[in-house]
């Protein structure tokens, strides 16, 4: 139990609310605590505008935190806005770790996920939490097998 916290961006789709307190739990389980910034359920998006909600909304949430958890279940990787966030969230030069949500063997990873993913873990804790910290930076299917290691294109910050 290492009691630290980290602020971090869950990236869901909405039917998926309700996994957001069990990979909470399970984190809490492991002595991790984490203050999530993702829009939810619990504290809904009003807003019309795709440009407005990620200009306004979803780019100063991502910014604030320091890692972006991608919570994959079988409908993820057909959200466009999961995609976004992914692509967002690379291009800010943030750790970007996949869970495989519980029970969920049989589902692809979101495309950019794929593609920038420092991370991707089952549905353990120490894993994600070695995860978050960067202990583990390789890509694993739901059963743990890992994927070959493949280059990551980076940003780098503008002059």
């Amino acid at each position: 139990m290492d009691g630290k916290l980290n602020n971090v961006f869950i990236s869901h789709i909405h039917e998926d609310d309700e996994r957001l307190e069990g990979l909470k739990d399970l984190l809490a389980k492991n002595g991790r605590t984490v203050r999530d910034s993702s829009i939810n359920s619990a504290k809904p998006n009003d807003a019309k505008n795709p440009d407005y909600i990620k200009s306004e909304i979803l780019k100063p949430a991502i910014d604030w935190a320091s890692v972006l958890i991608v919570l994959i279940t079988p409908d993820t990787c057909e959200s466009e806005w999961v995609d976004w966030e992914i692509q967002y969230a690379h291009e800010q030069g943030k750790r970007i770790v996949g869970v495989w949500d519980h029970g969920d063997a049989e589902c692809e990873l979101p495309e950019n996920l794929d593609k920038y993913a420092d991370a991707v873990v089952g549905w353990q804790g120490d894993q994600i939490i070695d995860a978050i910290d960067g202990k583990i930076n390789n890509i694993s299917d739901p059963d743990g097998t890992t994927r070959p290691t493949r280059e990551i294109a980076r940003y780098g910050c503008a002059n």
